[in-house]
């Protein structure tokens, strides 16, 4: 019951760890661009590694379509992203991308066709509520912010949304390894044409040592995610999975601490907090409602065996 959910919220957690890791990129000269294009490069690479040692079977384009937008919407979020970090503090660029929470959620009731149910606007009014103070914006000016800035940020957070939803998506006859390969290439392309594909070539990545953050970030940023996003979504589905996703706020906070140093704040911590309920909600809510009803279903069940005893002898 609790392993398709926990796969989404190690998957959502990795993500967490990408903004600190391009930071860091940052911090030894190399520009986010280049960081990006090592991430989709060495994770291109590592999926078709995998591949190649857990199939045998040549690689199959049953149901390529959805791979295509799958590693389109890969790249993009990732390359907007780290275009938003280049004109936002990486706080305000994490809540931005975490609003594709409630964008998630409307793309899921508008494909449904449905209104979201109580306990899902309750948590996610929790998860907005949740995000301010966890990321340290309350007493930052933002004023000077460019726009552009804003604009890569929501943009990350809505491909980010269609990701999750392309990934709720099953593609009959094709492996995990294989969707993963075949996303992980169609996501290097979108560097080659938008980022830097000369540092492949040029010594940047090998030479200056770019392929250190460019290997974190690929399993990270690309691997992981990808890898337990496509076993997961479509068990879980797109509305819960981005509920359970907002643990990467908290853990995007947590790793700057560790390993940028940054401080953190007694408000951050009840933000985080917070955020942590407002994505357990659900599941708490969903594991009562079991238990509630069991011996219900267990008194339903008895009385039908002994109907049928009843029947039987008669």
């Amino acid at each position: 019951m609790y392993m398709y959910p926990l796969l989404i919220v190690i998957a959502a957690s990795s993500y967490g760890v990408v903004s600190t890791i391009i930071k860091l990129a940052m911090r030894s000269s190399f520009s986010v661009s280049e960081a990006v294009t090592s991430q989709f490069f060495i994770g291109f690479c590592i999926a078709l590694c995998i591949y190649l040692f857990t199939n045998r079977s040549k690689i199959s384009f049953k149901g390529i379509e959805i791979l295509i937008f799958a590693g389109i919407l890969t790249g993009l979020t990732n390359i907007l992203y780290g275009r938003s970090l280049n004109f936002l503090p990486a706080s305000l660029a994490v809540v931005l991308l975490f609003q594709f929470t409630w964008i998630g959620m409307l793309i899921s009731c508008i494909t449904r066709r449905r209104f979201p149910n109580r306990i899902e606007l309750i948590s996610l009014i929790i998860l907005v509520a949740g995000t301010i103070p966890a990321a340290g914006l309350i007493d930052v000016d933002i004023s000077q912010i460019p726009i552009k800035g804003w604009i890569w940020g929501l943009a990350a957070a809505l491909c980010y949304s269609f990701f999750l939803f392309v990934n709720g998506k099953a593609t009959a006859g094709l492996t995990t390894s294989c969707r993963l390969v075949l996303v992980s290439f169609f996501a290097f392309l979108m560097s080659t044409v938008f980022q830097s594909p000369e540092i492949i070539w040029n010594g940047t990545l090998f030479h200056e040592g770019l392929w250190i953050y460019g290997l974190a970030l690929g399993l990270f940023g690309m691997i992981i995610p990808v890898l337990l996003f496509t076993i997961a979504v479509p068990k879980v589905g797109m509305g819960m999975s981005s509920i359970l996703s907002a643990i990467e706020l908290p853990i995007a906070v947590m790793v700057s601490v560790i390993l940028l140093s940054e401080r953190v704040t007694t408000l951050q911590i009840v933000g985080i907090v917070t955020i942590i309920l407002g994505m357990s909600l659900p599941t708490l809510l969903d594991r009562k409602k079991v238990i509630k009803n069991k011996p219900t279903k267990q008194f339903a069940q008895n009385q039908a065996n002994m109907f049928g005893k009843l029947k039987k002898h008669s």
